[in-house]
C-alpha cells in the first residue's frame, strides 16, 4: 500500500521549437516591464534573438555568470539590479546563468524567466547552490523557483557533443537520486524513469547526428522530468560529493556529475537493489553502475576525476568535507567509502 507527500512545484512550462520568440509575452503575463537579460559569449546567437524578441522590455544586460554561483558575482549584479529598477530578470544558458538568476530573485523578490541551453534541470527547481570562500552551500526556498521556463529545443542544437553529453549525465544524476531519495513515490519514480529512458535514447544519437531535432528533444525532455524530480524530493550522496569537487576543488559542474555518477550508483546498489535493477531496465543493460559507466565512454564523455584536473593529492579532503555532516542516503555514508568511491572515480575504474 502506497503512503507519500508529493508537493508540485508551480512553474510554467513552455516546451517546443520556436517558443523563444515567445519570451516577451510571457514577461508580459507576469505584469513586468522592465528586464535584466542574463546570457553569455557562448550562447550568444540565442542571447540576441531574445534580446530582439523582448525589445523595449529590455532595460539592461550582464554576460558574466560563473560556475558554481559565486556570492561575488551575484553582488556587483544586484547594482545593476537597483541601479535600473529591475523588476524581471530573462536568463538565456545553462546552471551558472540560471544560478545566477535564482541567486538574484531570491534576494530582491524580482520574477524569473528561464530559457535553458543546456540540461541542467536546475530551472525548474527551488534550490540554489552558491558559493563563497570555497565552500559551495545549497538552500531551497519558494523565492527561487523560476516563473517560467521557455524550452526550445533550437537552442540546444548548437551545444558541442561533448557538452551535451555531460550535461545529459547531469540531468540523469537527478533522476538516479530521486528513485532512492528519502521522499521518494511513485510519481516522482515515473518521471524519473522516463527520464532515464529518454537520455538513454538520446545520448548515442548525438554522435551520429549532433542536430538532430528528435534526439535533442529527448534531452531537453529528460531535463525537464529530472530536474522536476529534482524539486520534489531530497538529494543524496552523489549531489553532496560533486558540490563539494565543485565548489572546494573548482571542477566543472556537469562533468563530476558525469564521472561520479557510476561510482556512487555501485556504492548504493548493495542497499538499493531493486532501485538499481529498475535503472538497468530504463537503460537496456545488465547493471545499472556499469550502464551509466559504458553510455558514458561510448558517447566520449569523461570517465577520471584527474582528467577534470582533480588532484589525487586532495582526495583525502574531499572525503572529509563530503563526510562532516549526516545527510539522507540508501547506504551509510563514511569517509572510508567515499574515500574508496573517490579513488575508483579518479582513475576511471569500471564499476561491477
Amino acid at each position: 500500500m502506497h503512503s507519500f507527500v508529493y508537493n508540485a512545484q508551480p512553474s510554467r512550462v513552455v516546451f517546443g521549437p520556436g517558443t523563444a520568440a515567445r519570451v516577451a509575452d510571457e514577461v508580459r503575463r507576469l505584469d513586468r516591464s522592465r528586464v535584466l537579460l542574463l546570457g553569455g559569449e557562448h550562447v550568444r546567437p540565442q542571447v540576441e534573438l531574445v534580446e530582439k524578441a523582448l525589445g523595449g522590455l529590455q532595460v539592461a544586460r550582464f554576460d558574466g555568470a560563473v560556475m558554481h554561483t559565486p556570492v561575488a558575482v551575484t553582488e556587483k549584479v544586484l547594482g545593476l539590479v537597483s541601479e535600473h529598477d529591475i523588476d524581471a530578470v530573462v536568463a538565456v544558458g545553462g546552471g551558472s546563468t540560471t544560478g545566477l538568476s535564482k541567486a538574484i530573485a531570491v534576494r530582491t523578490g524580482v520574477d524569473q524567466v528561464i530559457l535553458p541551453t543546456t540540461y541542467a534541470g536546475s530551472e525548474v527547481t527551488p534550490v540554489l547552490g552558491e558559493t563563497a570562500d570555497g565552500v559551495k552551500t545549497t538552500h531551497s526556498s519558494p523565492a527561487i523557483l523560476p516563473e517560467t521556463v521557455i524550452y526550445d529545443v533550437e537552442f540546444t542544437l548548437s551545444m558541442p557533443i561533448p557538452m551535451a553529453v555531460t550535461s545529459a549525465i547531469n540531468a540523469m544524476a537527478h533522476a538516479v537520486e530521486a528513485l532512492y531519495a528519502e521522499h521518494a513515490n511513485p510519481i516522482v519514480d515515473t518521471l524519473a524513469l522516463e527520464a532515464i529512458r529518454a537520455i538513454a535514447r538520446g545520448v548515442p544519437v548525438l554522435g551520429a547526428d549532433a542536430a538532430d531535432r528528435e534526439g535533442r528533444s529527448d534531452l531537453l525532455l529528460a531535463a525537464w522530468l529530472a530536474g522536476t524530480c529534482l524539486s520534489a524530493v531530497g538529494m543524496g550522496l552523489h549531489h553532496k560529493l560533486c558540490h563539494v569537487l565543485g565548489g572546494s576543488f573548482d571542477l566543472p559542474h556537469a562533468p563530476t556529475h558525469t564521472v561520479v555518477l557510476p561510482h556512487v550508483m555501485a556504492f548504493n546498489a548493495p542497499s538499493v537493489p531493486t532501485v538499481m535493477s529498475r535503472i538497468a531496465d530504463a537503460l537496456g543493460t545488465p547493471t545499472a553502475p556499469a550502464g551509466v559507466f559504458d553510455l558514458v565512454a561510448a558517447a566520449g564523455g569523461p570517465t577520471t576525476l584527474a582528467e577534470l584536473g582533480m588532484s589525487e593529492g586532495d582526495l583525502d579532503e574531499a572525503a572529509h568535507l563530503a563526510t562532516e555532516r549526516q545527510y539522507p542516503n540508501p547506504r551509510e555514508v563514511t569517509r572510508v567509502g567515499v574515500r574508496r568511491l573517490l579513488g575508483d572515480a579518479y582513475a576511471g575504474v569500471r564499476p561491477e
